[in-house]
């Protein structure tokens, strides 16, 4: 088992090499650069344009002027640091940009993914244990409605809705006074009253997939040989389904953690934008749009890196749950 952890650990390094390189080629993909979109935009707006000097000078100062894979050590190399460079954009540190909106990424994440465990899970047996009842039905069809439903259609529906019967704005994770106001039991007391709205919107797809997932597995378990022999020797029916198969039919649920992680950690980009919400997804879009490479290639290795996490954290957790497993590496 050890062994299996640091076999899995080290081969990270490379594949978070590999990505990074992805990553940083894939922001140097457009034509032309910041600089470039910045002046024309400029031109556009104001009719000044930038002298050919000025953009000389601002290329040597932002380094767009030397090679790639001295711009991609640079680059890198602020990384380690938690450095990530300076935001063309914002004209500000990548990481002062990062860390404002990491906190609230991870509570709304923490949250999301505790809503969708915490009822995929128990819908799933339910669902497969009353197999084609009324119950089973009922979260066939919602789970169909939710897997089928794009997440920012499900946002402005809820959005016209508390906004039309209740007279709520829902957007954002805090009210107009309290958005840069310091931390108090207040501003923390109207963020939970924000974030229930989101945490559902974003889970509900998750949740919808997830049941159908452990519901078909589940079937699949139910039917084999060491469940009817648990029941024979007279163990309770609960004790028969929660100790042996459902401890399988999760593995898949589990297995997926790893791209689902990321995916929250983003905020769902675009649920993130129709909300307004202070996450990592909607940074990401405006670095893109602007050709700010150092903020959006910094954030796609983070993403990056997450999905590695991710899938390690997956296979360890697979490993400690199914003895099977376990057996096959040892």
């Amino acid at each position: 088992m050890l062994g299996f952890v640091i076999r899995r650990a080290l081969l990270m390094i490379p594949m978070v090499f590999l990505f990074s390189v992805v990553a940083f080629l894939i922001i140097l993909a457009p034509p032309g650069d910041y600089l470039s979109e910045f002046a024309a935009q400029l031109a556009e707006e104001t009719g000044m344009e930038l002298e050919e000097e000025m953009l000389e000078y601002l290329r040597e100062r932002y380094g767009l002027d030397e090679p790639i894979y001295i711009q991609y050590a640079k680059w890198m190399a602020g990384v380690v640091r938690w450095d990530f460079g300076r935001s063309l954009e914002y004209k500000r540190p990548v990481s002062e940009l990062v860390n404002e909106r990491l906190a609230m990424t991870i509570l709304l994440t923490t949250f999301t993914v505790m809503f969708t465990w915490t009822l995929a899970i128990p819908i799933g047996i339910l669902s497969a244990v009353r197999q084609y009842s009324v119950l089973d039905y009922f979260f066939t069809f919602t789970s169909y409605v939710g897997v089928g439903t794009p997440n920012f259609v499900l946002a402005l529906l809820l959005m016209y809705l508390a906004f039309d019967w209740f007279d709520l704005n829902v957007t954002g994770l805090f009210s107009q006074e309290y958005f840069d106001a310091p931390w108090s039991v207040g501003r923390i007391i109207d963020m939970l009253k924000h974030l229930w709205l989101p945490m559902i919107i974003l889970g509900t797809d998750g949740m919808a997939g997830l049941t159908r997932v452990v519901r078909a597995n589940l079937l699949d378990e139910l039917s084999k040989p060491y469940v009817e022999t648990a029941r024979a020797k007279g163990l309770a029916e609960w004790r028969v389904i929660l100790k042996y198969p459902v401890r399988l039919a999760i593995n898949p649920f589990v297995s997926v953690a790893g791209w689902t992680l990321p995916q929250l950690f983003s905020g769902s980009l675009i649920v993130a934008t129709v909300m307004n919400l202070p996450t990592i997804g909607p940074l990401l879009l405006r670095a893109l749009l602007a050709q700010d490479m150092f903020m959006a290639g910094s954030i796609l290795l983070i993403l990056t890196v997450l999905t590695l996490i991710g899938t390690f954290l997956s296979d360890v957790l697979l490993t400690w749950i199914d003895p099977r497993i376990r057996v096959g590496i040892a």
